[in-house]
């Protein structure tokens, strides 16, 4: 894979240009949302979209090169600090045709991140709000997982007064990050990053479909880990963990004792175990890994259609989800640990690719038979799920993401987050 000098100027030609962003037909966008969802993915702005983007040559977040990009990314904003960084935009109303004092100062703050050239302040009006200043004002907002409107709203607002100080921290944070998620990686790879909340399947370093998906809630986070797709399980079984039953199924339960038949859930003494009635057992007196909860397959079923498997220690996985409707917010911090994929069969065609045995139409045959099959993957997918709140591409684009779980500043690279709510 070739890698690229990372200078200034490349890193700046990359933030320029960097509103490639997805534009797809509206069927692809949506077409794993419930009915009435499109509506709501219009109405709640997506930030980011399912696709394939194989067309557009794109780096994945993370490549072998990816550490020299960081560091390229790295001597830029230090260099923006060493000049005193930017200062605070007035919180105005801004979009195209907009004339203000306030659109030269967007125009000085988009200039001093390579956004906009410094002619840009020169020129007749620059104190409009044209097509230039829309264009550059969509590559920022790309870049830091906003709306791509080209206004200036309130997120995006909020991101433009981040001082530079904080931008080059992050960066800093993600260095080891980064470095260490790309160890390993081989010619094909999962990259989930759970700030972003996105997926991207890759094949030598670029980017063939990027996924929206949803991660833990910031008190059950979602682990980080390197791993290797082991299998496809189609109509899977869910068992429900230990925590899992008694934060939300017992209680549910105790409350309607028909939840478990309406759940199709079944209980066990221990796995491999003989079912037991739930209904005979004193459940405010026994801890809640004594028995086995496992739901049935179905429509019901929590793991939806299919779910992919990788050794790791954290028993988290990646599934289909009956709550598709998730998929159509940008904040998507839903789960209790594993991530759930938005089109979760153009997910699974990509994996299985090429293997003697399947092909796209037997997901359908398969899944309509509402019987648990267990295919084995034979190629190599490396998987890596990533806390990466600030990247940098080989193709030259600097990436930033909230602090969701709020990891910045400790270190943290692999492992199981703390819960934010407990920290």
């Amino acid at each position: 894979m070739q890698l690229f000098n990372l200078t200034r100027r490349s890193l700046l030609a990359g933030l320029a240009s960097s509103i490639a962003a997805p534009v797809m037909a509206r069927a692809e966008q949506t077409a794993s949302l419930p009915a009435g969802a499109a509506k709501n993915a219009t109405q709640n702005k997506l930030a980011t979209r399912t696709g394939v983007v194989a067309d557009r040559n794109e780096s994945a977040m993370v490549t072998q090169g990816s550490a020299e990009a960081v560091r390229g990314a790295i001597a830029m904003y230090e260099e923006i600090v060493a000049q005193g960084g930017w200062t605070k935009l007035p919180n105005s109303k801004l979009e195209k045709g907009v004339k203000s004092k306030a659109v030269v100062n967007l125009r000085e703050r988009l200039v001093r991140e390579g956004y906009l050239d410094l002619e840009s302040l020169g020129g007749d009006s620059p104190s409009t709000f044209d097509d230039d200043v829309a264009r550059a004002l969509k590559s920022f907002q790309y870049n830091h997982g906003i709306y791509t409107s080209g206004r200036v709203d309130s997120r995006t607002y909020a991101a433009l007064n981040i001082p530079a100080e904080q931008r080059l921290f992050q960066l800093t944070e993600n260095l080891p990050r980064v470095t260490a998620y790309a160890e390993g990686l081989g010619e094909r790879n999962i990259l989930v990053n759970i700030p972003a909340l996105q997926l991207e399947t890759v094949e030598g370093g670029i980017v063939y479909a990027r996924h929206n998906v949803v991660c833990g809630k910031l008190e059950r986070p979602t682990p980080t880990l390197a791993s290797k797709v082991s299998d496809v399980t189609f109509n899977p079984y869910w068992n429900a963990p230990a925590s899992i039953v008694a934060r939300d199924i017992l209680p549910k339960f105790l409350e309607d004792p028909g939840y478990l038949d309406q759940m199709r859930i079944r209980v066990f003494d221990g796995v491999g175990g003989p079912e037991i009635d739930p209904r005979t057992v004193d459940w405010y007196s026994v801890p809640p890994d004594r028995y086995h909860f496992r739901q049935e397959p179905g429509e019901q079923n929590s793991l939806a259609t299919v779910k992919v498997n990788f050794a790791n220690k954290f028993m988290v996985y990646m599934h289909d989800t009956p709550h598709r409707e998730l998929f159509a917010q940008n904040a998507r911090f839903e789960s209790s640990g594993c991530v759930r994929v938005d089109q979760v069969r153009m997910f699974i065609d990509w994996i299985l690719a090429g293997q003697d045995g399947f092909d796209e139409a037997q997901f359908e045959m398969i899944t309509a038979t509402a019987e648990t099959y267990v295919m084995p993957v034979k190629s190599k997918v490396d998987v890596r799920f990533m806390y990466l709140t600030a990247w940098a591409t080989e193709d030259g684009r600097v990436n930033f993401r909230p602090d969701a779980y709020r990891l910045d500043g400790t270190g943290f690279i692999y492992g199981q987050p703390e819960p934010v709510a407990e920290m």
